[in-house]
């Protein structure tokens, strides 16, 4: 049933739990301040098109959902994330296809956008336009034509500015298949034979490295760095090569500013009775605790403690805790 979303954050767990019906399984906030986000999802019959606006830092961990392509450009010559260690263009477009998983980061404020397209779909209206077969690879990135690259930009920027003005505006079955037939008519218009940059075995092979790695990541969190190396069967330096294209730090850094995060939120969901900052930093692999204590203060303002005894009700915080619709 077609319908539309549009919510502005003040909490990043907010913010995550909305963009994970589009594949993310993750995110790891990087950057200092008070969060903001600003999120519209539209729905259609078959795509999904989804408009982000981002103040803050950060790398996420995103799954494509399966049967769908994904497809992400920046919007308004803004910067957009950097996909799996590759950087777009205004003028460019990243493309990955059904069940891939990579890591996408920011830096710093952007905006950008996405067109989630059943991969069946895509290739049955390709070959009825072009009367041959029509391929996603896995990854790539593409340099469409520049009139067609603006057509679909306009179409999607239609449709989320409707979204923002009036969410009951695309619930018209009739309007939202034919909005739905123009955007996948302009974007097999940006996808041209020969106007695709793939990826390369070899990066194809770093991206599934930082996959399995996130998966040991979340299965053995108290594990050395060395061990992963081990479960994945790399030397140390690959690891760390790999890391600092895709997450822009090492995996050092990568695995303790995710352990912290975990940390932080843990303590502010957990009553005190049940949870002590030394208990809540060992489930997690913290074990020099003074050190840790001096590095989240530094990150969020406070001491762990703090933190505890600040837990969602007790104080004024909890009044950032919201998801504002826009009507």
């Amino acid at each position: 049933m077609p319908g539309s979303r549009a919510s502005v954050f003040g909490e990043a767990e907010d913010f995550q739990a909305a963009l994970s019906a589009d594949g993310v399984a993750g995110m790891l906030f990087t950057s200092h301040g008070q969060f903001r986000a600003r999120l519209t999802q539209v729905t259609l019959d078959r795509l999904r098109l989804a408009a982000v606006e981002e103040a803050q830092s950060r790398i996420g961990f995103v799954a494509v959902p399966a049967g769908m392509v994904l497809v992400s450009f920046p919007i308004d010559g803004g910067p957009s994330p950097v996909w799996s260690g590759i950087e777009t263009r205004t003028s460019e477009m990243i493309i990955f296809g059904p069940g891939e998983r990579l890591h996408a980061r920011t830096v710093g404020p952007c905006h950008w956008g996405t067109i989630q397209v059943p991969d069946q779909q895509l290739a049955d209206y390709g070959r009825a336009l072009a009367g041959t077969w029509f391929v996603v690879p896995p990854a790539a990135r593409w340099h469409p034509p520049r009139a067609a690259v603006g057509q679909l930009r306009d179409l999607h920027r239609a449709a989320i500015r409707m979204a923002e003005a009036r969410a009951a505006a695309l619930t018209d079955l009739q309007a939202a298949h034919g909005l739905e037939q123009q955007l996948i008519h302009a974007l097999l218009e940006c996808l041209p034979a020969g106007s695709a940059d793939e990826e390369s075995p070899t990066a194809r092979r770093h991206r599934a490295i930082l996959a399995r790695f996130e998966d040991l990541l979340q299965a053995e969190p108290l594990a050395q760095i060395s061990e992963f190396c081990a479960a994945l069967g790399i030397s140390e330096r690959m690891l760390r090569e790999c890391c600092n294209k895709h997450l822009g730090m090492g995996p050092s850094r990568y695995r303790d500013l995710r352990r912290m995060q975990q940390v932080h939120r843990a303590l502010r969901s957990m009553d005190p009775p049940a949870a002590s900052v030394l208990a809540v930093a060992s489930r997690y692999g913290i074990r020099a605790l003074g050190r840790f204590a001096a590095s989240y203060r530094a990150r969020y303002g406070e001491f762990p403690s703090t933190t505890l005894r600040r837990r969602d009700g007790v104080t004024e915080l909890t009044l950032d805790r919201r998801r504002v619709k826009l009507q």
